[in-house]
């Protein structure tokens, strides 16, 4: 078992790192005053959703690697049940034969 974290831990990790740095430079420019408060009560709303409107363009223009690297990993272990489904079937086939 290798030390490596998984791709798709890594890929969430870095996902949610933007999201925060995000976060956080909306809220301030919030504070000062460079970008709208909201509406009414709804200033926490509306810095989650500006936070979030920005972080998803960085995230798939910055994270590209990381979501391959994740693809693949996915792909792998995907191919990897599916092969041991495949070999589970022939002996279910094979012991049935064996046993009419």
């Amino acid at each position: 078992m290798s030390l490596k974290p998984s791709a798709t831990i890594r890929y969430t990790a870095m996902r949610l790192g933007i999201f925060v740095g995000c976060l956080a430079v909306v809220a301030v420019l919030v504070h000062f005053g460079l970008v709208p408060a909201g509406l009414g009560d709804a200033n926490g709303a509306w810095v989650v959703l500006l936070a979030l409107v920005l972080s998803a363009p960085l995230s798939f223009v910055l994270l590209r690697k990381q979501r391959d690297e994740m693809s693949t990993q996915i792909s792998g272990r995907v191919a990897g049940a599916k092969e041991r489904l495949a070999a589970n079937r022939t002996q279910e086939d094979d012991a049935a034969r064996v046993g009419s």
